[in-house]
């Protein structure tokens, strides 16, 4: 009876195992990609074959260094102290270590690192870490390259005006170095997400990631100008585009300048967050959602200058009709079928909050 009751006990122990290790290689970094960064380096520990695995490259498929770290993951808000902050630093170099061990192959990077500081050479640290890493599979990109997540605003003490142009002049240096190595590591960038310095440099530089599907652009420096046949030409070179969401504060120096837009593939356009940004041609046949916010910056006008300015500008309406027939959705409204050919109330409004032209502006500011 004891002879019996073995195998019929070793086979009813092993009926509720899995024979994972049993699995092609690929079968098994396909379960283990699900898993999340700490559930890897958890199961790197259960035996060797599963260490080995965990240091494939292409399970590293993520660099992310705007979370909060471990030391501060327990915290509800990112207002950190000076000592939290270096704590941070720390586990920025020991996250990186923790990559370019394991030769990851990333997918998406993003990071917030002001790389004009010359006290912790950010950008000697990121173009290191880029150089140690694979890029060439890199889908992702969110890069704010002003400032350094987490940092206190008072851990260094304001400087003159002298001072933050020289410090804007090195992030923008920084910047650009970085830029021109993505152009050639990362071909494949399809979403990307910056503050942008609109330089005919950095334009020139940004139209050689042609698979851009999602593009987001901050602005860089308030000061910082837009010339508008930089910005067309920015729209008419990407032709995979979809979505594009801009930030750009028209300096009081350009009132008056308005700016044409072009693009064969764009579908959703977002300058909500614009100021002084009055467009002067649109050519979008496949704008399906477009969102536009006039902002009145406070700037006192008479009214000959101000007539004089706002009849150069053509009525947001009529560039609509014209450039743009699939649109859909304006401003979060949904367009009626025969919004081309007669305006009515909902739309009127929405026009009101958005065209800057003498028709739909009646004030002494702008």
């Amino acid at each position: 009876m004891s002879a019996k009751s073995g195998p019929r006990g070793h086979r009813a122990k092993n009926q509720g195992s899995f024979p994972f290790s049993l699995l092609p290689i690929d079968c098994q970094l396909h379960v283990f990609s699900f898993l999340s960064e700490i559930e890897k380096c958890t199961a790197a520990m259960v035996c060797s074959d599963w260490s080995k695995l965990m240091r494939t490259p292409r399970l590293w498929r993520v660099a992310d260094f705007m979370r909060l770290g471990a030391v501060l993951s327990g915290m509800d808000g990112v207002l950190v102290s000076v000592r939290e902050f270096e704590r941070w630093k720390e586990w920025v170099h020991q996250y990186a270590y923790h990559l370019t061990s394991r030769c990851a192959s990333l997918l998406v990077l993003r990071a917030s690192f002001d790389l004009g500081d010359q006290r912790t050479k950010w950008a000697d640290f990121l173009l290191q870490f880029l150089d140690s890493v694979h890029c060439g599979d890199l889908q992702e990109l969110e890069l704010n390259w002003t400032l350094t997540h987490l940092e206190p605003l008072d851990i260094y003490p304001p400087g003159s005006m002298a001072q933050i142009c020289l410090a804007k002049t090195d992030q923008f240096n920084s910047f650009k170095t970085l830029f021109e190595r993505l152009t050639r590591s990362s071909p494949k960038l399809s979403r990307m997400k910056l503050p942008f310095d609109w330089s005919e440099h950095s334009v020139m530089l940004l139209t050689h990631f042609q698979q851009l599907n999602t593009l987001e652009l901050n602005y860089f420096w308030v000061f910082k100008s837009v010339r508008p046949e930089t910005m067309q030409q920015l729209t008419r070179s990407l032709p995979k585009l979809k979505t594009l969401i801009l930030q750009v504060l028209v300096p009081v120096k350009d009132l008056g300048v308005s700016y044409p837009m072009e693009s064969k593939s764009l579908e959703f356009l977002d300058v909500s967050q614009s100021r002084g940004l009055v467009f002067s041609h649109l050519d979008l046949p496949s704008l399906k959602e477009l969102k536009v916010k006039k902002t009145i910056r406070g700037i006192i006008l008479n009214r000959r200058t101000r007539v004089a300015l706002q009849t150069r500008w053509s009525c947001l309406y009529d560039l609509l009709k014209l450039g743009t027939p699939k649109l859909q959705m304006f401003n979060s409204h949904t367009l009626l079928p025969n919004w081309q050919t007669q305006t009515y109330p909902e739309l009127n409004e929405v026009l009101l909050q958005s065209c800057y032209c003498i028709q739909h502006t009646d004030t002494w500011l702008l």
